[in-house]
């Protein structure tokens, strides 16, 4: 899968300088840098918490084929989730674990687990315009990215990000869009090296989820397939569950896969 699919959230402060250099047709807007900081942790944390369960809808349409898929995920800190397909019956009972800084995906039909190369974190996973690592949340913007608001009005505020010379990145820059008053995002907005925007995520549909209020839709489409997308709904999540360290290991990935 190319670079034209899709990366994650926030960020912290960084070198104005080397922002110019990037990102010179941009105007920026002066700032504190510890509130840049704030919006993209709270970007980075706005689906997770110290663990979490979910339950979502996928729905993938592209120009060969349109499915939807029910995926059931658990996730504990920023290192370890795993995922299983409910729905449909062909895809039922695939996994796929991220552990630390390492994806395994079980295939039930081969009883097969496989090892995620570093190269296929940018891969879209089961055929979606999300990658391993978008679902897997392998970066942070508050890590891996520099941030500068570029733009502020009285209904957004549009941050800027460009990654680290030694992230493992394939962005040249990704523009956030959000809302003013919530600080809930709205569109992320992605770059490719040339700084050609190749993809767009929105976000739809607030409402409050175990007590947190957030987007609980999320779509993407890539800008040179017209007409293409995948459209994520949370169909439920809970935050700050009690899991069990076991359940992130190659034998719960197969496991879960059984039940």
């Amino acid at each position: 899968m190319s670079r034209n699919w899709i990366a994650k959230s926030a960020i912290s402060a960084f070198s104005l300088a080397f922002f110019f250099t990037l990102t010179a047709s941009i105007p920026t807007v002066s700032i504190a840098d510890n509130e840049v900081e704030q919006l993209m942790r709270g970007m980075d944390d706005l689906y997770q918490g110290d663990s979490s369960e979910s339950v979502m809808t996928m729905q993938i349409d592209t120009e060969h084929f349109s499915r939807t898929l029910t995926v059931q995920t658990w996730s504990k800190g920023p290192d370890h989730a795993l995922m299983k397909i409910l729905a449909p019956l062909k895809e039922k009972g695939t996994t796929t674990l991220k552990a630390d800084n390492e994806i395994w995906n079980y295939l039930p039909k081969i009883n097969r687990v496989i090892k995620v190369p570093s190269s296929m974190m940018g891969a879209g996973w089961m055929g979606s315009h999300f990658t391993n690592d978008d679902l897997l949340k392998e970066n942070r913007y508050s890590d891996d990215y520099d941030c500068l608001i570029s733009e502020r009005n009285e209904q957004d505020i549009v941050i800027a990000c460009t990654p680290h010379e030694d992230a493992a990145l394939v962005w040249g820059r990704v523009d956030m869009t959000m809302d003013a008053v919530s600080k809930l995002p709205k569109q992320v907005q992605y770059f490719d090296e040339d700084f050609v925007a190749t993809r767009t995520m929105a976000f739809g549909a607030v409402a409050e989820r175990d007590g947190r209020t957030i987007p609980t839709q999320m779509e993407v489409t890539v800008a040179e397939k017209p007409g293409e997308r995948t459209l994520v709904i949370y169909d439920s999540i809970l935050f700050d569950v009690d899991i069990d360290d076991s359940m992130f290991t190659i034998m719960a990935l197969k496991r879960e896969s059984r039940k």
